[in-house]
């Protein structure tokens, strides 16, 4: 189930946006690849969780859902080379939207 989006003035630490990306995942892979994997700061979308394009457009749904326009998720893939996506980590995501939202 998708939270709605929080409020302006709500504060959101790494921790939850953490958890909020882990909660994001879930709509997107099954409970075992997620079991298989854990996901850390230091996990990779592509080389870890096997995520395709498609899986990183639902998930940027997913957070879409969560924070609102608050944080600009096709500008933020927009930014970055092939490379850059393909070696994506989980912390890197997470501090993108902690950026956005303070």
């Amino acid at each position: 189930m998708t939270s709605p989006a929080r409020p302006t003035t709500a504060p959101v630490d790494e921790t939850t946006i953490l958890a909020d990306l882990t909660d994001a995942l879930r709509s997107v892979l099954d409970d075992a690849e997620l079991e298989a994997t854990p996901i850390t700061l230091e996990t990779r979308f592509v080389e870890d969780l096997d995520l395709e394009s498609i899986d990183l457009v639902t998930l940027t749904s997913e957070l879409r859902q969560r924070y609102g326009d608050r944080v600009d998720f096709p500008a933020f893939f927009a930014s970055l080379e092939l490379s850059e996506i393909i070696g994506l980590s989980v912390g890197q995501v997470v501090t993108y939207v902690s950026g956005q939202l303070r």
